[in-house]
């Protein structure tokens, strides 16, 4: 077997720290979590962990920085295709259900980011900035679809993006806590109904005078 270069060997030390620090962060909890548990679980000494990261928060912010990337790839890949916004939304909503049910450590360690952020502002500033640009980066993928379909949505990408992220962390919240009663296709279901709602043409406003359908 070939022995592994010194870059080589960095990459693999980085990749158990955040593997690591995943899933001591899900268990644990991000204050009570320790660098000196996440070096133990990684198979390392605490100094790995600060040859690689300055701070446990760094560290961190590197798990949700891989997450977003695995993520945005996924995104980038379905909407890739020609097929149906409707069929699109609705296959992204599986496809991310999927993901959290395969993954409840993420979604308990998410929820952990947002609770530290609300506590610590420097934490803060940098996850929104990694948050902020993950919804710019998909509401720049859901223009440049509806530009290709000659979509001509009743809201704006940015608008519809910030629509996407709240229901689904308001799924995984309500899956995380009562999950037998969150059905599988909940998210698909709502992501096709509103890449559906979005789509459809405003409905001309009355004239003047007159009241409007099923008015009395």
């Amino acid at each position: 077997m070939a022995r592994l270069t010194r870059k080589e060997r960095q990459a693999r030390t980085r990749r158990r720290l955040v593997d690591a620090a995943a899933h001591v962060g899900a268990r644990r909890g991000l204050a009570a979590a320790s660098l000196d548990e996440v070096a133990q679980v990684a198979g390392y000494t605490k100094g790995a962990v600060y040859a690689n990261f300055a701070s446990k928060e760094e560290l961190f912010l590197a798990v949700l920085d891989e997450r977003f990337a695995e993520r945005l790839a996924q995104i980038e890949r379905l909407f890739g295709s020609d097929t149906d916004p409707a069929v699109q939304a609705a296959e992204a909503g599986a496809d991310l259900s999927q993901a959290m049910a395969a993954d409840r450590d993420w979604q308990r360690l998410f929820f952990e980011f947002a609770v530290h952020a609300a506590r610590d502002a420097a934490f803060r500033e940098q996850l929104t900035a990694r948050y902020r640009r993950l919804r710019e980066r998909i509401a720049e993928i859901l223009a440049q679809r509806m530009r290709e379909t000659g979509v001509a949505a009743s809201v704006s990408p940015a608008d519809l993006a910030l629509m996407t992220f709240a229901m689904a962390n308001g799924v995984a919240l309500e899956a995380l806590l009562e999950p037998d009663a969150v059905p599988g296709d909940l998210l698909a279901r709502m992501y096709a109904i509103l890449a559906e709602g979005v789509a459809r043409p405003r409905a001309a406003p009355p004239p003047p005078g007159e009241p409007p359908p099923g008015g009395v």
